[in-house]
């Protein structure tokens, strides 16, 4: 038991429940915007999928973490953009093809991977951290939380930036009616599928920019199927988080913590199969689906297609 406290063991843990949080947070806030605009967006994972492959190629050749990063928004874009074609414009079934699009971008970026990187899979260097003056100093949590890419405080930033947007502005206010009462947006002359359409596309976004960075910063190169569950746990984030941004940025940290126990384990000597601790992010998904699943904040309007004049 003392070596759960040891300081190698503890600095192991939070260093690496930060670099599996971020893109929990990313997926998370993005799925958000989407359920609040009413859309549910179940390929959030294949959006994060083309993102990591797209954000890694990216920055390899042009070897430029921040040309990766906008390189895996824009892949996540794209998956967006098919989303909103079935779903905000052809009214199509939003759980269907959002399946339909996270396995066709498991397959699609395994093929792709085999025919570029399958004989040599190459390795990003490391990343430059951007230190924080004087918390930067701090011994051991300085280093932990301060000593990161930019991305990560762009990240937890987003956050505070969506807590204003969502309640102070008309931005906000015009997603919650597309989610909740979409008819009364439409009679006020903003239209619904546009608010839908942006509200999915920064989705593709941010989860692109969430698998970019488990890709380039968390695993340093991009391997097939590596997103393993992360954006379904962001979809969970989004809907326990009943519609409160911050509460996605705790329940990520939570969760990272989950995802870091693997490394930090093994870090302080324990022998304990990878299989049972890879479990613990999902046996808490369950777990807090239970606890907190009744409760949820789910619009009114979620997953259904909104056609002017029908009720």
């Amino acid at each position: 038991m003392s070596e759960l406290l040891t300081e190698t063991f503890v600095t192991a843990l939070l260093f690496g429940s930060v670099t599996a949080g971020v893109p929990l947070l990313l997926a998370g806030i993005g799925e958000q915007i989407s359920e609040k605009s009413g859309v549910l967006n179940i390929g959030l994972e294949g959006m994060m999928l083309v993102g990591a492959y797209t954000g890694f190629c990216a920055a390899y050749y042009f070897d430029s973490f921040w040309l990766g990063f906008l390189f895996g928004g824009l892949g996540g874009v794209s998956v967006a953009m098919l989303m909103v074609l079935f779903c905000v414009i052809l009214g199509l079934n939003q759980i269907v093809i959002g399946i339909a699009l996270t396995l066709g971008a498991d397959g699609l970026t395994a093929l792709l991977h085999h025919f570029q990187f399958s004989r040599t899979y190459p390795r990003l260097s490391a990343v430059e951290p951007l230190v924080i003056p004087v918390v930067g100093d701090i011994p051991y949590l300085g280093e932990v939380f301060f000593h990161r890419h930019p991305v990560v405080y762009l990240a937890v930033g987003l956050v505070f930036f969506l807590v204003w947007l969502f309640k102070r502005t008309y931005v906000g206010l015009n997603l919650q009616a597309a989610g909740d009462v979409p008819a009364a947006l439409d009679v006020t002359g903003v239209s619904v599928r546009s608010t839908r359409t942006w509200a999915v596309l920064a989705t593709g976004f941010l989860a692109g920019v969430g698998g970019a960075f488990l890709a380039n910063i968390g695993a340093g190169i991009f391997v097939p199927h590596m997103i393993h569950g992360a954006g379904f746990i962001g979809i969970v984030l989004a809907m326990l988080a009943r519609g409160h941004p911050t509460w996605v940025l705790y329940g990520a940290a939570l969760f990272g913590v989950s995802l870091s126990l693997t490394t930090a384990l093994q870090v302080a000597g324990f022998n304990i199969p990878t299989d049972v601790v890879q479990m613990l992010p999902f046996t808490m998904v369950i777990v807090m689906l239970i606890l907190l699943g009744r409760n949820s904040y789910l619009p009114a309007a979620l997953a259904l297609p909104y056609i002017r004049g029908e009720r």
